[in-house]
């Protein structure tokens, strides 16, 4: 049953809370579910209106409290929100929420998609939380915010958007979520004088399922074994890096975790689920074996894979990260940490008692498992000499001859003393992270009332030291003058009828701080391109390139080529080595179109001061692609990123939404049309689901493209279906051969397995015209031609010769089964011709 079906037919502000307990009471139990205390009394203070801070361990049962919390507010006519870190998280909890309330009570916002935005029920991230409450204040239509994940406050850069609803939404009801919050006593007393509402504290419960903490100074495959052996399987491993996650799953092979059953097991759960190239080979290999990789980097479908064969309980091992404490669905009974110390991007230091008891926290799963465990393995110098010792046996001489081996030099080292401060140490006191920016001065300048009243509440009445608001004041000071210096913001002489004293001269996009906020500025510098040049379609592209996130590893990847190609010019060009070293540092990844977009945007914030805030990030990723006509898999095997390929494909996820979204129709052409629908078919050809669950969130009523149809297997859209997407993709492996041909690489055509000698059919050819051009000309839709036949495309790429005669060209004929079967091209006949 929906909870909806519960609900009365008329809100009513003051309905009785003791209805509104026993109501959902029935209902959990309907469920076959039982309340622990800990929701009972949440529940209880919620039901009669009061603040709740919910401190309790994982699988503590915080989301039932939570959807009893939006229950109240739908009963009492009021409007709630429920904000977590990640869009991930928002997406999860917005259609759990549906299946409860029903899809018409539940809306989200995220940046991404905005769904039934006017629902009464509102999942959203943070930021979009934190805007709205900047832009209209206490008169927010917000009646109650539940915040997940609330130890995020603490964040540096984040954190500031966990606060401000705290300050600036005095009328609404709160509930704080986390299981490693540490000392609230201060978010108690803060939240009861704000909101004059009573503050309850539910913290210090025992966990539903207790953990049990051990340190291993054995082989960590020796422990590994141990706890497969003895039932405390599935055991996740966490590393400190996606490298290190991925080395050790793949060190495991050489241990025998599944029987020839469990393996069958797993065959047959796979099913057809289908492995691309590079990584999802290696994961292939790897979880038949029943070891599992799980972490960020991975492609959506393999993570996802990897959750399900593990739910199953087809994976005694998962190798991840140490990122399994948020929004990873892995269940787990054991968590083994191969250290405790990790890299922070500065330094290599100890964990915190927070990041521990996150990570510890995902062990043992309510409803499965009596008990969890959580082990620490030794560093391995210790874990050497724990061997030595035990050689060495009783033996006094024996003993007093064992040379123990010290950590390594630099090593920050631990040891089980460090482990045991850890287990009983509460989270470390969370500290405040307010900071000021111009999209808070934006926001609350366009908010009705004396804005300057309103943005003294905010910088003296936060939660920062006294010497710290002083500085928040004077950059305050410093941004709106700036500000009304450019012309952005105008002050009165005279209160407005909104009772404003200073007012926006500018439209300002409502979503402008959180989706792309240079989107604005990519509008008008498409209109500095000159739309007759042979590179305009390319040079939107880079544009709208520009302004999306940088996938570092990649950008990186291409970097390290760059300097390698340039080394080994300045080498044949007799360049010193010194000279070389010094001039290599100008190399960088490729960034087309700089010199108009750098200085383009500093003549654009000059007018539009809050863009200071971000910067364009010039790059070539899909530009290259298109360039030079490759597949997803050439461009992570080209850049060896196999490790990382999900963080690629979710870049070029967020590059066709872009284009798809911020390119007017009075810039687009036929050719960017054709580009996009290619872009958005190869990631969906990946890994539908990045785009699938966007479109369903933008179109409800849509169906997706790939259905998971069976454990562990998945129907891909054919990848014909979409003619047009399906020319390019034909056009791009043809004119990747003609680029091939054109650097006389007779190796890598020959891999291409088109059964083509291809160094002798071109010899002709280069007798005549001595090179082949691959330049926009060359790959322009004039020279190439498509003539369709029922199952079968004959295609045609005119070569571009230097005399312009056009007499030779590259003739295949398509197969579009084969095509549909193999998810890329398949060319059955494939020829050089003559005219």
């Amino acid at each position: 049953m929906q909870l909806s079906e519960l609900l009365p037919d008329r809100a009513v502000p003051d309905v009785d809370a003791d209805w509104l307990y026993e109501t959902f009471a029935d209902w959990v139990s309907g469920q076959g579910l039982t309340l622990y205390p800990a929701q009972e009394e949440s529940l209880l203070e919620l039901m009669t209106g009061g603040n709740v801070i919910l401190a309790t361990p994982t699988g503590s049962g915080k989301s039932m409290v939570a959807v009893g919390a939006h229950f109240a507010a739908l009963n009492r006519g009021q409007r709630s929100y429920y904000t977590a870190p990640i869009k991930a998280l928002v997406s999860e909890k917005f259609f759990a929420l549906c299946e409860v309330f029903g899809a018409d009570r539940v809306g989200m916002v995220t940046g991404d998609a905005a769904v039934n935005p006017t629902a009464p029920i509102i999942c959203a991230t943070a930021e979009i939380l934190a805007n709205l409450a900047l832009r209209e204040g206490a008169n927010a239509a917000v009646g109650q915010v539940v915040m997940d994940e609330f130890h995020y406050y603490a964040d540096p850069d984040r954190g500031w958007a966990w606060q401000v609803p705290l300050i600036e939404l005095p009328n609404a009801q709160f509930l704080l979520m986390s299981a490693t919050l540490g000392e609230v006593d201060f978010f108690a007393t803060d939240l009861e004088r704000r909101t004059g509402r009573a503050t309850s504290v539910v913290a210090g419960t025992e966990r539903p399922v207790p953990l049990l903490f051990s340190y291993a100074r054995t082989p960590i495959t020796e422990t590994l074994e141990d706890l497969v052996t003895t039932s405390q399987a599935p055991v996740y491993v966490v590393h400190f890096t996606q490298a290190a996650a991925l080395e050790r799953a793949q060190a495991l092979t050489s241990v025998n975790f599944a029987s020839k059953a469990e393996k069958d097991a797993i065959a047959e759960a796979i099913g057809g689920f289908r492995f691309s190239s590079g990584f999802g080979k290696t994961l292939s290999r790897l979880i038949r074996h029943g070891i599992g990789v799980h972490h960020a980097g991975m492609l959506p479908k393999y993570r996802r894979l990897v959750e399900k064969l593990a739910q199953d309980g087809l994976l005694k091992v998962v190798c991840g990260t140490d990122t399994l404490g948020v929004g990873i669905n892995v269940p787990i009974r054991t968590v083994l940490l191969t250290g405790l110390t990790k890299f922070d991007g500065v330094r290599t230091r100890r964990l915190k008692a927070r990041e521990f008891h996150q990570i510890a926290g995902r062990a043992g799963r309510a409803g499965y498992d009596t008990v969890g465990t959580v082990v620490v393995q030794a560093p391995e110098h210790e874990v050497e000499n724990a061997r030595l010792i035990a050689k060495a046996g009783d033996d006094p001489k024996k003993l007093k001859r064992v040379q123990k081996r010290k950590p390594p030099e630099g090593f920050v080292s631990w040891s089980e003393e460090t482990f045991d401060r850890l287990v009983s140490a509460r989270p470390e006191p969370m500290v405040s992270r307010f900071r000021v920016t111009n999209s808070m001065l934006l926001n609350v300048i366009s908010r009705p009332g004396n804005c300057f009243d309103a943005m003294r509440h905010l910088l003296e009445d936060n939660h920062e030291p006294r010497p710290a608001q002083r500085r928040h004041i004077l950059k305050a000071i410093g941004l709106y003058r700036a500000l009304r210096n450019a012309g952005v913001v105008q002050q009165l002489d005279e209160p407005d009828e909104f009772g404003r004293r200073a007012r926006l001269t500018v439209d300002l996009q409502r979503d402008f701080a959180l989706d792309q906020p240079l989107s604005p500025f990519a509008l008008a510098v498409l209109e500095l391109l000159d739309r007759n040049a042979a590179t305009y379609t390319l040079d939107v592209v880079s544009v709208i390139e520009s302004t999306l996130e940088d996938p570092r590893q990649l950008l990186l990847a291409q970097q390290h080529k760059a300097r390698g190609t340039a080394i080994a010019e300045m080498k044949a060009d007799g360049i010193e080595y010194d000279e070389r070293m010094e001039l290599i540092e100008d190399v960088t990844w490729p960034k087309p179109l700089s010199e108009l977009i750098e200085p383009a945007f500093e003549t654009y914030r000059g007018g539009h001061p809050w863009v200071s805030e971000f910067s364009p990030s010039p790059k070539s990723v899909v530009r290259e692609m298109i360039e030079r006509s490759m597949t997803f898999a050439e461009l992570v095997s080209g850049y060896e990123l196999a490790r990382s390929e999900g963080l690629v494909l979710r870049y070029l996820a967020d590059a066709y939404r872009a284009l798809r979204r911020t390119v007017p129709e009075s810039a687009r052409t036929e050719e960017l049309e054709d580009i996009t629908e290619w872009l958005g078919e190869l990631v969906r050809q990946v890994d539908s689901s990045l785009l699938d669950e966007w479109e369903q969130l933008t179109n409800p009523g849509a169906e997706s493209d790939a259905q998971q149809s069976a454990f562990g297997s998945e129907s891909v859209r054919p990848i014909t279906a979409n003619e047009r997407a399906f020319r390019v993709l034909v056009r791009n492996a043809m004119f990747r051969r003609v680029e091939l041909a054109a650097l006389r690489r007779w190796d890598a055509l020959d891999e291409l397995g088109d059964g083509l000698d291809w160094e002798t059919s071109l010899d002709p050819y280069y007798a005549e015209y001595g090179r082949l051009g691959t330049g926009p000309d060359a790959r322009g839709p004039q020279l190439f031609q498509v003539e369709q036949r029922p199952g079968f495309w004959h295609v045609r790429q005119v070569l571009d010769d230097p005399n312009g005669d056009h007499g030779w060209s590259l003739d295949a004929v398509v197969d579009l089964a084969e095509s549909d079967a193999a998810g890329e091209v398949v060319f059955d006949e494939l020829a050089v011709t003559a005219g």
